[in-house]
């Protein structure tokens, strides 16, 4: 049995977990950013910054704590050192390489997005069949993956513009609701007509397996305010044209999605899909998703956004394929993943 802690530090959340043989989780602790970020509808990269400073030493001594394990029961340390914020991965890759050299202790590099993909495996006894197509949707992913095994994946196809995530959140600024936009708007089209505004279908083709949503922003945008350059009143936001809208948005988002991993299923004759990411919270996606022909696992709720049990998880992987990294692990901002 390994007991590993895993460090989170990609973007704007503070994180640190313990988990023990890849998938028991003893301890998730995150730290989050979102009211700092909420006035700027979207993350400052200098504040996330000294947000993680301030957060680290706190969420890994509590991670600890609530385990109950001290640092010397522990076989390794993870840290998810690729892809996300140059200052914030800096942050947590620091600590987790301090800790592994005072501690005398593996250390293990992990790609954030190939652990998201792992983080359906957590709590769970199911796992998927492989091959499978992974999609990793969130404010800054959205892309499709061909998943032989945890280290063998390869990028099938991803977005050209906005993430899903970050359409969200465009979206949201635009009818004048909060920060972030992908619970609030998947509350409102919950309680919407999906078919209340037929906004376009980004599809790129017969065959593409990329992705956009800057037209799909942008015709939310033509809707509220007008075409520029013509005559017209601008729609009222009120309550029933806010649900109409909302809905009606995260339809399209949620159709180009299935279809896109339909394709990709169809493509590479995948035995299973996998969904990790921010937006596998979503619950217009997920029962979409729940017809969908080839199994679908999704991560339980408090694993779909940034954490690092995920991270400790899939570092169980690479410990027992006698995969670590180096002490002068480098903070890296782009993906492993080709």
């Amino acid at each position: 049995m390994a007991t590993i802690l895993g460090i989170e530090s990609t973007c704007d959340e503070t994180g640190a977990a313990v988990v023990d043989n890849g998938h028991d989780v003893r301890s998730n602790i995150v730290a989050s950013q979102v009211e700092l970020h909420a006035k700027y509808r979207g993350v400052v990269p200098e504040i996330a910054s000294r947000a993680h400073i301030e957060n680290i030493l706190p969420v890994v001594r509590e991670s600890l704590a609530t385990a109950g394990v001290t640092m010397k029961q522990l076989d390794a340390i993870a840290v998810a050192h690729r892809p996300g914020l140059i200052g914030s991965l800096l942050i947590g890759v620091t600590a987790a390489k301090t800790l592994a050299w005072s501690l005398g202790k593996p250390l293990i590099g992990v790609d954030h997005v190939q652990a998201h993909l792992y983080s359906v495996m957590l709590q769970r006894e199911d796992r998927p069949f492989f091959p499978a197509v992974g999609a990793v949707l969130s404010g800054g992913h959205t892309s499709l993956y061909e998943v032989r095994d945890w280290t063998n994946i390869t990028r099938l196809g991803s977005t050209i513009d906005d993430a899903v995530g970050e359409a969200y959140d465009k979206v949201a600024a635009i009818l004048g609701l909060g920060y972030p936009g992908g619970p609030i708007i998947d509350k409102l089209a919950a309680e919407g007509d999906p078919n209340a505004i037929k906004f376009p279908r980004t599809l790129l083709g017969r065959s593409s397996l990329d992705f956009s949503f800057s037209g799909l922003k942008t015709a939310v945008l033509y809707h509220v305010r007008g075409v520029p350059g013509k005559k017209q009143t601008p729609v009222e936001l009120n309550d029933r044209n806010l649900r109409g809208i909302g809905a009606s948005f995260q339809a399209a988002c949620v159709d180009v999605i299935v279809k896109k991993i339909d394709r990709a299923a169809r493509k590479i004759h995948a035995k299973s899909v996998i969904i990790g990411g921010g937006v596998s919270a979503n619950r217009g996606l997920r029962t979409a998703l729940s017809q969908f022909a080839l199994p679908v696992h999704f991560p339980p709720m408090e694993y779909c956004t940034d954490n690092a049990a995920m991270s400790a998880g899939l570092a169980h992987v690479l410990l027992e394929a006698g995969q670590s990294s180096p002490l002068d692990l480098d903070a890296i901002t782009y993906s492993a993943i080709r």
